[in-house]
């Protein structure tokens, strides 16, 4: 069964940029503090939310010279009930905080409105747990009631469509595709791997993605691969199948580190960008259907200008 969302119709054009690692990028070099890497708190204040013009600018720029659509994603990887409660946000200040944050997204995009080709906002959903680690798994159903508060405030919102990230085992996807379900948005689903190209909970990418699509119809609008560099799940791609076909985005690390090792750093690692753009280009070679280039922890604007400017070069963003 096809998804009921054909891709052309959400993202019509053939390559989109969306943003890097942003909760790295404002801690290790705009020096701004983050408790539990929640970057929705600075949407309160006017610094706060330009610190947020001052990151998305130079995004906006690179899709606008490459003549790229891009892909807005709101800050609110944190913005759920579990971590709202830790930081003292009762769930009405959350809502208004993911709702708020849709607009907010759209007020920086304007001035970009008429010379990027189309862009996308999409309300950002984090796991509910940690983004390395399948601990504490929720069935389907839990996961369902956990996020759909969040998805709602997007959907009132009129988001595009709603992208969950760092996301390290199927029940969790499962149930976040069955959160949005209701409100009839398109959902993305992110999922992040280890250095041996498998999720957190042990399975493989295309056990994953196989079945989650099994279990919700295909409703996702496609799946993305994030927050791991690209030689670590490369040799997970070798490997024939239509589910292949379903990996549509790419949000790599710019570290060749571990998610433990990365935990345990105190400084930011942020790569080698040639070898970086390098993964990229295979990831092309491999990724019949990808569309989407971002980065994830260490990357920032830099490291997508040289993936672009790889791209570019052998063709890949105007053939």
């Amino acid at each position: 069964m096809e998804s009921i969302y054909h891709p052309s119709a959400i993202f019509p054009q053939k390559h989109y940029l969306t943003d890097g690692g942003l909760e790295t990028t404002l801690i290790f070099n705009k020096g701004i503090s983050l408790n539990y890497f929640s970057a929705f708190e600075l949407l309160r204040t006017e610094d706060g939310r330009k610190a947020f013009s001052a990151y998305y600018q130079p995004y906006l720029s690179l899709a606008e010279q490459y003549k790229l659509g891009f892909v807005m994603e709101t800050p609110t990887w944190r913005a759920s009930a579990d971590w709202g409660i830790k930081l003292g946000y009762t769930n009405e200040e959350l809502f208004d905080l993911n709702k708020g944050s849709i607009q907010f997204m759209r007020e920086l995009t304007e001035p970009f409105s008429q010379t990027v080709p189309h862009i996308i906002i999409s309300g950002n959903i984090g796991p509910r747990g940690d983004g390395y680690k399948a601990e504490n798994q929720m069935t389907a159903e839990q996961a369902k009631a956990y996020h759909q508060e969040q998805v709602k405030a997007f959907a009132s919102a009129d988001a595009d469509i709603v992208t969950a990230v760092t996301i390290t085992y199927c029940d969790e996807a499962i149930g976040i595709i069955k959160a949005v379900q209701p409100f009839h948005l398109p959902v993305v689903i992110s999922f992040t791997v280890e250095t041996d190209g498998k999720l957190p909970s042990g399975d493989s990418l295309q056990e994953a993605i196989e079945r989650t699509d099994s279990e919700t119809e295909y409703y996702a609008e496609h799946y993305m691969i994030n927050c791991a560099h690209p030689q670590h799940f490369l040799p997970q791609l070798n490997k024939d199948g239509n589910w292949k076909d379903r990996i549509r985005g790419i949000r790599a690390n710019a570290s060749l580190k571990s998610h433990a090792e990365l935990d345990e750093s105190d400084t930011l690692d942020a790569g080698d960008k040639c070898l970086l753009a390098e993964g990229y280009m295979q990831l092309f070679n491999l990724l019949p259907s990808l569309k989407v280039i971002g980065g994830c922890c260490g990357t920032d604007h830099s490291h997508i200008e040289e993936i672009c400017k790889t791209l570019e070069e052998h063709a890949v963003l105007n053939d």
